[in-house]
């Protein structure tokens, strides 16, 4: 099992702006992905369907190692 890390940037930023996420959501949306993908900077984007948020899809963002969280928010847009 990979051991899950954490940016600053997501520690002190996105927990600030989104304080109902919880870091077990963002750990099983990457380990759940219905799908997944690079982005530019070397990151990749998860996507998972969070019971908690009503059904609504999680985006995660990773650091190219695909472990370390960076950021995380519900993805109104995305259709599976």
């Amino acid at each position: 099992m990979p051991q899950y890390a954490f940016t600053a940037y997501f520690e002190k930023e996105v927990l600030r702006k989104r304080s109902y996420l919880k870091k077990e959501w963002c750990i099983y949306a990457i380990e759940n992905a219905v799908r997944s993908e690079a982005q530019e900077h070397n990151r990749y984007r998860f996507w998972a369907s969070i019971d908690d948020l009503d059904g609504r899809y999680l985006r995660v963002v990773t650091l190219e190692d695909k472990v370390t969280i960076h950021n995380a928010f519900p993805d109104r847009g995305f259709k599976p």
